[in-house]
Formats: C-alpha cells, sequence, structure tokens
C-alpha cells in the first residue's frame, strides 16, 4: 500500500505550521505502507493542482491530508467536505474567495472515505487526544479535503482519501492566552497511529460516534 501524505506550509502569519513539521518526522513506512510525503501551498487552487500531480505520478492508494486548527484541543479526524470556499483571511498569495463553488460540476459535499471511527479510536488508545470533526472549515484545509476526494470521484475512484486537522505547537501560543496546543512528538504519535489504523482498516469500525450541536 501506498499513502500520500500531504502538509501545508505557514500561514495567517504563523512563522511555522505543525502540518508540513509532523509530515516531515513521519517514518518512511508505516504498516508496512509507503509513506510519500508532500508539502504543499496554503493557496486555493494551486494546493490542489500541486496534490494532483503528485498523485498522477505516485499513484497512491491513500491520500492523507494534514493540517492546523489553532484552538482545537486535540487532533480532529475531518468526516465532511463542503463544496465552498469562503475565506475569513487571505491565502498565501494574497486571495480571498466568498461565495464560490470549488467545483462546480461538484456535489454539495463528499465524505471521506478513510475509517475515521478507527483512526479516532486507535490515536486514543495510543494516549492522544483526537476526536471526529464534521466541520473543515471553509478555507484551504476543507478546499483540499473536498477537492481531493472529487480527483477521487471523477478519476481514481479506487483511492481513498481524507484530512486530520492538528492542534497549534506551544511554541505558536506563547502570546495566545488560553489556546491550546499540543507537541510535535505527540501529534507524529498520533499521525502514525491514525495511518496504522487506514492500512488495516478498509472498512471503518463499528462504533457510535457524533455531536449534538
Amino acid at each position: 500500500m501506498k499513502l500520500l501524505v500531504t502538509g501545508f506550509d505557514p500561514f495567517g502569519g504563523e512563522k511555522i505550521n505543525p502540518a508540513i513539521e509532523s509530515v516531515k518526522l513521519l517514518a518512511d513506512a508505516i504498516g508496512g505502507a509507503e509513506i510519500i510525503k508532500l508539502e504543499i501551498p496554503t493557496v486555493f487552487n494551486k494546493s490542489l493542482a500541486v496534490i494532483e500531480k503528485a498523485v498522477r505520478e505516485h499513484q497512491p492508494d491513500v491520500v492523507l491530508s494534514i493540517g492546523q486548527a489553532g484552538g482545537r484541543s486535540a487532533i480532529s479526524v475531518e468526516y465532511v467536505g463542503i463544496n465552498l470556499n469562503e475565506a475569513r483571511i487571505k491565502d498565501n498569495e494574497g486571495y480571498q474567495p466568498s461565495g464560490e463553488k470549488i467545483y462546480e460540476d461538484g456535489e454539495n459535499a463528499y465524505f471521506t472515505t478513510l475509517p475515521v471511527k478507527a483512526m479516532t479510536a486507535a490515536m486514543k488508545a495510543a494516549n492522544v487526544p483526537a476526536a471526529i470533526s464534521y466541520t473543515a472549515g471553509t478555507f484551504v484545509c476543507n478546499h483540499v479535503l473536498y477537492g481531493v476526494r472529487y480527483l477521487a470521484e471523477k478519476e481514481f475512484p479506487a483511492m481513498r482519501s481524507g484530512f486530520i486537522h492538528i492542534p497549534f505547537l506551544p511554541e505558536q501560543v506563547l502570546d495566545k492566552a488560553n489556546t491550546p496546543s499540543m507537541n510535535l512528538d505527540l501529534i507524529v504519535k498520533g499521525l502514525t497511529a491514525a495511518i496504522e489504523a487506514i492500512v488495516s482498516n478498509e472498512k471503518d469500525i463499528q462504533a457510535r460516534a457524533g455531536e449534538t450541536h
């Protein structure tokens, strides 16, 4: 099995992004699967173009994208991406879309095809705070979650894909009072457990999840 794991570069005024930093530290093989690591720009459209090029080159079985979700206290396995670009801040090339569809011919939403419950359970079993998330926002993270799923649906039906959000690093919250963070080693431990669950679970486990609000 071959996994393409992507991580964003820094954005929003931050000097570091735990997404790409954690991806760099992943082993080259996890659970017997080859891990291909890719840095992507925090830029609408260009991020997807970089991933699509890598997909065509490497033909991965799975694409797992990692992004920063400052303010969250746990590693969040995203469940769904929506067909909307709505940016509160500009991307790294100054683009700030509003009310824009990612793909005009795409569905309103695509669900991940990764075993989100198994991934979350595996991280918790490794003593890493983790949860399923039902919103990936409307910035470039959601753009990538939705866009890669769109690519798979249109051209690579056997390819599974999904997205994980991770918290700030401790050094990012020194001037952000009451903002949670997670150290890099723990993030890498969690991502490794999640990838092991992807490799060993083609279908998700049976477990109750969800949110009341």
